[in-house]
């Protein structure tokens, strides 16, 4: 009994300072400076821990500190086929002619510039976390206590307090979300659910240690809008919605998760599609348009890209957000990885793994640029319209924008890409005489 009543004490003890010094705070908006002296220690930490390394690989057996891979380990030639042989001015077909193909077969195997974007971004320097560099091997003693230390710190203090923030987090959600729900339709509902859904989330980003940087405020996405923004991870959305309250769209789920969407519906005019409504492009549409009819209902929150892009790039947006109509405000989110891996690669690890790994991560720490809000011009389609947006995100961002659909993610490359490439080359062969 005294081993048991001193675990209840423990625990109430633990709850009352998680709840007096992180939770309270949170919820109304206010720091105590816990954070801030936190990442302040952290920053510290990993200047010092990358002196160290520096040092450590100018000891007589030198391994110099490589360039991320993330930035190319090949030299990429970018000159067009049509060019590259074309120019040969002949008529008939050669064997090297296959030359070509061979050298860009070659450099899709060593790098394509699409698989790379769907695995963890590569650090220039260790961050006592995961060795990121093929280069970090055992440096000096020092550093290995430390990263020792460090070890302990995130797994036995780090991760249970973020563990209870969670929890209250995620339960303060669904009790607060129900309770409004009961409510009829009103302005005071709007406000009630708006105040729980940014307490909520002030509560899970401490959850998460974060540390956000908003800027350009002004163009915060209004009512009656669409936010879109590049999609990095799933706690992108909490990342939004602590700075502001936003309609969800997505595709209903089970279990906790499915838990949580039911009771925020209740609350907030979430569009939650079943498996089967959401193939039905029209219905989707039909629905979003009634959504961004009512100038009343919170703005859309929408990630174009359908899938997770490892925070170095932003890949082709589904055209069909920009179908709609009505404003578009965009959204730029760029994690810094020195804290902390934000990327999921669902691929590799389920939502439960992920979620462990942010949690034993020292820190999420990203910036958050709003950006003027965008229209579909005269004579410009959906795709020109999305391909727009998603140019502007890249480059506030600084991230690189690629054309690939993220579905290369699970899924093989289309046949028509292939076909484009053989039409191209059999016009070349008409065109020169060799065929006809």
């Amino acid at each position: 009994e005294d081993v048991g009543s001193a675990a209840v004490r423990v625990g109430a003890v633990w709850l009352s300072l998680v709840l007096a010094l992180i939770v309270v705070p949170s919820a109304l908006g206010v720091s105590l400076g816990i954070s801030e002296a936190y990442m302040w220690v952290l920053v510290k930490t990993l200047e010092w821990a990358t002196i160290r390394i520096e040092k450590g690989v100018k000891n007589p057996q030198p391994q110099m500190l490589k360039t991320p891979t993330a930035n190319g380990i090949i030299e990429r030639d970018e000159t067009p086929m049509e060019k590259e042989i074309a120019h040969l001015h002949r008529v008939d077909f050669e064997f090297s002619d296959i030359f070509y193909f061979c050298r860009k077969g070659f450099e899709a195997i060593v790098e394509d510039e699409v698989t790379q974007r769907f695995s963890s971004e590569e650090l220039v320097s260790w961050n006592l976390l995961t060795r990121t560099n093929v280069n970090f091997h055992y440096i000096s003693l020092r550093l290995t206590v430390v990263w020792v230390i460090g070890v302990i710190v995130r797994y036995c203090f780090l991760l249970p307090l973020r563990f209870t923030l969670a929890a209250i987090g995620i339960t303060s959600m669904i009790v607060g979300t129900t309770m409004v729900g009961q409510l009829p339709n009103s302005s005071v509902k709007n406000y009630l659910s708006e105040v729980v859904h940014l307490t909520c989330s002030r509560i899970l980003v401490r959850a998460l240690s974060g540390t956000i940087h908003y800027h350009n405020k002004e163009n915060k996405p209004q009512k009656g809008g669409i936010c879109v923004a590049n999609h990095t991870s799933p706690i992108d959305a909490i990342i939004l919605t602590n700075d502001g309250c936003y309609a969800m769209v997505g595709q209903v789920h089970g279990g906790l998760m499915g838990v949580i969407q039911r009771a925020t519906v209740k609350a907030c005019p979430h569009v939650w599609f079943e498996r089967s409504e959401i193939k039905d492009r029209h219905l989707v549409t039909k629905r979003l348009r009634e959504h961004v009819a009512d100038k009343s209902k919170l703005p859309i929150l929408i990630f174009p890209e359908g899938t997770c892009i490892n925070n170095t790039s932003v890949m082709m947006f589904k055209k069909g957000s920009f179908e709609i109509g009505g404003t578009i405000y965009p959204v730029a989110i760029k994690y810094d990885p020195q804290f902390g891996d934000a990327f999921w690669n669902s691929s590799k690890y389920n939502i439960v793994s992920y979620l462990l790994r942010i949690m034993t991560s020292w820190a999420i720490v990203c910036d958050v640029w709003y950006m003027p809000p965008m229209v579909r011009k005269e004579g410009e389609d959906a795709v020109q319209f999305a391909n727009r947006v998603r140019s502007a995100i890249a480059l506030q961002g600084g991230l690189t924008e690629l054309p690939w659909d993220g579905g290369l993610k699970r899924a093989k490359v289309k046949d028509t890409f292939k076909e484009e490439q053989q039409k191209n080359y059999s016009k070349m062969l008409v065109r020169n005489g060799s065929v006809g």
